[in-house]
């Protein structure tokens, strides 16, 4: 299960320009964090066709469950949908669930609307929903979901006609959320066992209830969505009758497509096109609110693995510098592992927290003192490994290699092609000989207990150096049988603190969405919402 769960963040760390955020001009050829977008102005009319790209490339498939990557859920947000919906600005709201009661911490019963139909005109039903929750739990399935919260589900059943309850083996005050990702999808169940092994393949496709259907897809060039005319919520219905989406993977490609308008638009934009697009007279670079992270994860192995070392690393390390220059402005140094602004409940309290902090400032001296707490032979150096085919990560590492150097440690950059980095992120033994590696992550829906737990909690599928502490194991249990939303918060920055004197990863910045949206063409949410959000419904005529 660790090791499925893992795949989607190696595309975010092996293959990732991503991140995003902000807002940019036409005649002003610059970028700022300092107020990131949550969505684009509305838009005024609908259109024929419009054109978009996945800068990580095509969908290995487009079966739900099989979502756990950016090509994958950008496109899959579109077709299918959850019992429940994340909106832009993070709120949590029904969706093929018209109600959510929890009679006790352990139980979860839906209440399903019944005006829901499948593209091909039949009812969702029941029985639907429970075959979809209960395909996660298949290992036959091979759901890339199979990890922290479906092993907590204790039983699925339909107890209604249009009812579901879902039972936990222990409380978990994170499970309505995750209703919003591949776990809470439905997909029409007849349809499902009739396509077999073809089923999210170009040749099977799938059958859901979103705003769009699947068109054609011509494989390795691209997908095209389809408008779904009968779609069940009126008030949602797509504005563009067609979505033709590219697979353009090259920086330049995409810069010179984006930059003629030969594409629409793009979420993730190459940093290698900032330059090209932030003066483009064709259309907008915007930057949105995001829920990414670029961290170091240690191994376990090797000087790293000391917390006093990777401490002194982090202060060394210039964090604000590579958000300016490798990031050129469109990220923020971290103050945390949990990304900024990522979360949706106990706003005030996260924020207090998140205040209390360490600032993100360059300190040799502090850092030369917390060596001296390191029980490890400190002249050893400190191999990190990156994938090389994207080389602004050696630039993160050669600015953590300066900080190393002033404080008397040695880092060296170790480039491996992105198909070997991918074992990083699913084998124990390809870690082995190396002390850290990259990552360019993300939050799967804006809670950071859920976050903290996959990283820090014992047995998590993100703890990739065997980090256990009972003490944090005690609080995220607590924190997740606390149903207040405020006192569940003070709970995750007693862990967050925690974290950062630990760190089991060093926080190093906090990108936004980069957004690039033609003139012509609007609508869609700015913020790090489109894996699970149908953004392209919401994509529609400018009136420019």
């Amino acid at each position: 299960m660790k090791k499925k769960a893992a795949l989607g963040m190696f595309v975010a760390a092996g293959l990732a320009l991503a991140g995003c955020t902000g807002q940019a001009t036409n005649t002003a050829p610059t970028l700022s964090t300092s107020d990131l977008l949550v969505t684009t102005p509305a838009a005024a009319g609908d259109l024929e066709l419009a054109t978009w790209n996945l800068p990580f490339g095509e969908p290995s498939s487009i079966d739900p469950i099989k979502a756990f990557n950016y090509p994958e859920n950008t496109v899959v947000a579109n077709l299918c949908e959850g019992l429940m919906q994340l909106q832009p600005d993070y709120s949590i709201k029904p969706n093929l669930a018209e109600r959510v009661d929890t009679p006790d911490a352990t139980t979860y019963v839906y209440t399903l609307r019944q005006d829901v139909t499948f593209w091909d005109g039949q009812p969702m039903t029941a029985a639907d929903v429970v075959y979809s929750l209960k395909r996660h739990l298949d290992p036959e399935e091979g759901s890339y979901w199979a990890g922290d919260v479906v092993g907590n589900i204790a039983s699925v059943e339909q107890t209604g006609d249009a009812e579901v309850t879902v039972k936990l083996t222990a409380p978990d005050a994170t499970f309505n959320s995750y209703m919003v990702t591949p776990i809470g999808t439905v997909v029409e169940q007849a349809f499902r066992e009739k396509a077999g092994a073809s089923f999210g393949t170009p040749a099977g496709g799938v059958m859901c209830t979103g705003p769009y259907s699947v068109g054609q897809w011509n494989e390795g060039q691209s997908i095209s969505l389809t408008r779904n005319d009968s779609y069940w919520n009126a008030d949602k219905a797509a504005k563009t009758a067609q979505v033709d989406i590219n697979f353009i993977v090259d920086s330049a490609a995409i810069a010179n497509a984006l930059n003629t308008g030969a594409i629409d638009g793009s979420y993730d934009v190459p940093l290698g096109a900032l330059s090209t697009l932030q003066g483009s007279t064709q259309g907008t670079l915007d930057l949105g609110r995001s829920l990414q992270l670029v961290a170091i994860i240690s191994t376990g192995h090797g000087a790293f693995a000391d917390p006093a070392v990777r401490k002194a690393l982090m202060l060394a390390t210039d964090r604000d510098a590579i958000a300016e220059t490798v990031f050129e402005g469109t990220a923020q140094a971290s103050r945390s592992l949990i990304p900024a602004d990522g979360w949706a409940y106990g706003s005030e309290v996260f924020q207090s927290g998140r205040e209390a902090l360490a600032p993100t400032s360059v300190d040799i001296e502090g850092a030369k003192e917390a060596l001296k707490d390191a029980s490890v032979d400190v002249s050893q150096p400190i191999k990190i490994v990156y994938p090389s085919e994207r080389t602004y990560y050696a630039d993160i590492i050669s600015e953590i290699s300066n900080g190393a150097r002033a404080i008397g440690l040695t880092v060296e950059p170790s480039a491996v092609p992105s198909a070997q980095f991918g074992a990083f992120f699913s084998d124990p033994a390809a870690r082995e000989g190396s002390d850290a590696f990259v990552t360019n992550n993300y939050m799967d829906v804006p809670d950071p207990l859920a976050y903290l737990r996959t990283i820090m909690g014992t047995g998590g599928s993100q703890n990739y150096n065997d980090y256990s502490n009972p003490q944090v194991d005690e609080l995220l249990s607590e924190a997740a049988a606390t149903a207040d939303d405020d006192k569940r918060a003070a709970l995750v920055n007693e862990i967050q603190d925690i974290a950062l004197a630990d760190l089991p990863w060093i926080p190093i910045v906090d990108p936004s969405v980069r957004l690039f949206l033609n003139n012509r063409v609007t609508g869609v949410p700015a913020s790090f919402v489109y894996l699970y959000y149908p953004w392209a419904a919401d994509l529609g005529a400018s009136g420019k």
